[in-house]
């Protein structure tokens, strides 16, 4: 049985934190990474990060599949720019829904991660993968989509996501 996780939206500063490296390698492990893929699956993304979740460790979900049946599981990923190319996505973001932006990142990266069980992995990611990867590694160490943008939108952003939360039914 799998469990839908809470999605952190902005402003909130859980989002701010810097995750830390996962040592262990176990079923908890396992089953929390299943509960981020049925999470992000359930709110249509393509991405998410442990952060996201309030879960301050580095932990990223992502599938980018059009049949949404491809999952990568990142542990501790970490990136190094392989072509200085850069080209811009219009990106959303899970933890600021309903806001898309252009936003600018290198077009090709080496990509190093464990998976699950610990094994060490490195790929070439270019394209909507490559942006993910780089999207979801950000929130690991803190920062957002938003910061990307003008002071004066993300403000704007803020504000009325902020208006949105206060107009929300209450439980």
């Amino acid at each position: 049985m799998m469990n839908k996780l809470n999605i952190l939206t902005f402003p909130d500063p859980r989002l701010r934190k810097k995750a830390s490296p996962i040592t262990v390698f176990d079923d908890n492990l396992k089953n929390f990474a299943q509960d981020m893929l049925f999470t992000m699956y359930e709110a249509k993304g393509i991405g998410l990060a442990a952060t996201q979740v309030d879960f301050h460790k580095r932990l990223i979900v992502i599938d980018v599949s059009d049949e949404q049946d491809n999952p990568y599981f990142l542990v501790n990923p970490t990136y190094k720019v392989l072509d200085d190319a850069i080209e811009h996505f219009k990106e959303g973001c899970l933890s600021v829904p309903t806001y898309f932006e252009d936003i600018y990142r290198p077009k090709k990266i080496e990509l190093t991660f464990q998976d699950l069980e610990g094994k060490q992995h490195i790929e070439i990611a270019e394209g909507i993968f490559s942006v993910c990867v780089q999207h979801e590694i950000d929130h690991l160490e803190g920062k957002l989509m938003v910061d990307y943008i003008s002071p004066l939108k993300r403000d704007r952003i803020k504000n009325k996501l902020l208006r949105k939360k206060d107009d929300s039914p209450k439980n």
